[in-house]
């Protein structure tokens, strides 16, 4: 049943589409020999399609050809052995494209590193990892300390040319990926991402997210993120044109989508939000999707309204990959949905907390041994209703208790978020002296738009129960994020 499966879904897709049979067989014969990493996906994309753009950036745009030969020739001149630790810290460029893939071709593990995090948060990662190296933009070069070896964007330049031959064996052993967890609260974990084993983790995405061979892909996600990584690893699969920019610009990337003919874009929720304020929009694109954190409540009809039907959002974490994903039907038919499991993915909710199991599953944590692992928990609280659909409730550690009453703050923020004069919201607990705590609410407001306090209690009051009418009410120029749009509410203020 998986292998029909798999070859319906590829043919769907465009996977099957007959081709030169010399270049098709060493498609194949490069997946047999390096696997289906990164190292082996490039290869098959470069056998098949070697004239094909791989890369648009800002500096430069490469074909399937030169990157390979460029990582390549990175892999042979990186002063790390197979198996050691190399950090990243870049912004998405075909650079951290190429260097990411050249790790891997060594037989190293690529640790990548949110650009956002502060000096002490890296060098605790520097420390942690036990990086035997790192790749950085030339930016980062005044906040790295205590690594061996620095090699800074212009010196990756200087040596992918000064080395004439790459290499062109697998290695003994191959280079693995961790992904840093949010840091959200605290000092970001090391999770080690698995090497797919074959075709079907692929195709159990873009059986629900209809991509398709030769797209054209803008990754607006930072490449360091689950989700910008995780959209990388399918356009290789995929021998797509990848648009890259290193700053997110939300009238540049419309701009963008219509220079370069994208017609997918990956991003997260709050890249969305923004595009909602740009007073242009491009009906090209076949597929918008998102990850990363819940979608704020209304978006997803609003940006299908002025999109079209695109919209596609998989609900998943660094540990678990994917848990499920909504449709565009999906998301008008129930827009606060997560949607679906995909196939080969099986949810279950356990004393309310979201359980899943898929064959993609996160190997540990660094420095923990997980083997035989083979379901994890989200971590978030959720439900599902009739339909099989999956809805997230929240966090289990953002649950708060007030006077007794259980308190899902996330569903306050849904209800504030359809209000026409907020832009976003984020509802928090803080203690309180009477009823242990309470709910206050951080507002930021459309432009030239007004709202005071007690009208948020009072429309909280006539759709929700009185224990959820936020005490606090704060309005704030922005929401403290982190670099992947995710809202960081330890940084919100605490006192009305």
């Amino acid at each position: 049943m998986d292998a029909l499966f798999i070859a319906s879904t590829m043919a769907r897709r465009g996977l099957l589409t007959p081709g030169d049979p010399v270049r098709v067989a060493r498609q194949f014969g490069a997946l047999g020999r390096w696997g289906f990493g990164l190292a082996g996906e490039l290869r098959q994309a470069a056998a098949r399609s070697p004239r094909r753009i791989a890369v648009i950036d800002d500096e430069r745009q490469v074909t399937y050809a030169e990157l390979l030969d460029r990582s390549a020739r990175l892999a042979a001149a990186l002063p790390v052995r197979a198996g050691d630790r190399v950090g990243l810290l870049c912004r998405n460029s075909a650079r951290m494209l190429g260097a990411m893939i050249g790790v891997a071709t060594r037989g190293a593990d690529v640790v990548l590193i949110n650009t956002g995090l502060s000096g002490h948060q890296l060098d605790q990662v520097v420390q942690g990892q036990g990086l035997a190296a790192l790749i950085h933009d030339d930016e980062f070069a005044d906040r790295i300390a205590g690594v061996p070896h620095r090699i800074g964007g212009t010196q990756v330049d200087e040596l992918i040319e000064a080395t004439p031959a790459g290499l062109t064996v697998p290695p003994e052993r191959p280079g693995r990926t961790i992904v840093l967890t949010s840091g959200t609260t605290g000092v970001p974990k090391g999770a080690r991402r698995p090497t797919p084993g074959g075709f079907s983790p692929l195709c159990s995405v873009i059986d629900r997210i209809p991509l398709r061979a030769g797209e054209r892909i803008m990754i607006a996600a930072p490449l360091f993120h689950t989700w910008g990584y995780a959209g990388m690893q399918i356009a290789l699969a995929l021998r797509a044109t990848i648009v890259l920019r290193r700053r997110f610009d939300p009238a540049g990337l419309v701009a963008d989508l219509g220079e370069h003919r994208v017609t997918a874009l990956v991003a997260v929720p709050v890249m969305l939000q923004n595009l909602m304020d740009v007073s242009t929009a491009y009906r090209g694109l076949r597929v918008a999707a998102v990850s990363g954190s819940a979608l704020p409540g209304g978006l997803a009809t609003r940006f299908m309204d002025r999109y079209g039907d695109v919209l596609y959002n998989l609900y998943g974490s660094t540990e678990a990959s994917w848990v499920s994903i909504a449709t565009p039907a999906d998301l008008r038919e129930a827009p606060t949905t997560a949607g679906r499991p995909p196939h080969g993915t099986r949810i279950r909710i356990v004393d309310g907390q979201i359980h899943v199991s898929n064959g993609m599953l996160f190997e540990g944590y660094t420095g923990q041994d997980t083997a035989g692992r083979t379901e994890v928990c989200t971590g978030d609280l959720g439900h599902l209703d009739d339909e099989g659909r999956l809805y997230v409730d929240g966090r289990a550690d953002d649950m708060i208790v007030s006077g007794g009453e259980n308190i899902f703050p996330a569903e306050v923020e849904d209800l504030l978020a359809a209000l026409p004069q907020v832009r976003e919201v984020a509802v928090v607990g803080v203690p309180d002296d009477d009823w242990g705590q309470r709910l206050a609410a951080h507002l930021v407001l459309r432009p030239g738009e007004r709202l005071d306090a007690e009208a948020v209690r009072e429309h909280v009051r006539r759709h929700l129960a009185r224990f959820c009418v936020p005490r606090d009410v704060l309005f704030l120029d922005e929401l403290p994020r982190n670099a992947t749009g995710k809202v960081l509410k330890r940084d919100l203020p605490r006192n009305s």
